[in-house]
């Protein structure tokens, strides 16, 4: 697997948690914007880099890449408004939105030994 193939599962992971949980936002990888994918990679590369699955570590660099890529702080998800509910500290996260870091973080640690590139 390379780190894309592992992103991609754990986008697809994501996503299917998200429609269990009433939020139908998340579109496919296949048809999931490039800054969403590039976050995704992002995202395995800091489980990668930090040995294991860190759901905080892992949403402050989310919020930090975020807020570098022109994102702010808003009631709703908006891609052309670059606003998000999420840019908040971890500990404000809804406990649902914390499932999803916790996740994210362990599908990717799962999927790391299979990495070839």
């Amino acid at each position: 697997m390379k780190l894309e193939d592992i992103a991609s599962v754990t986008h697809e992971a994501n996503r299917a948690y998200c429609a269990a949980i009433g939020d139908a936002s998340q579109l496919p990888w296949a048809e999931a914007p490039a800054w969403q994918k590039e976050s995704a990679v992002k995202g395995v590369q800091f489980v990668l880099d930090h040995h294991g699955p860190d759901p905080v570590g892992q949403h402050e660099s989310w919020c930090i890449e975020k807020h570098d890529s022109g994102w702010t702080h808003g009631v709703v998800k908006d891609e052309v408004a670059k606003t998000h509910p999420c840019l908040v500290p971890y500990r404000e996260l809804p406990p649902e939105q914390q499932a999803k870091d916790a996740l994210f973080g362990a599908v990717a640690q799962a999927l790391i030994p299979y990495l070839t590139d």
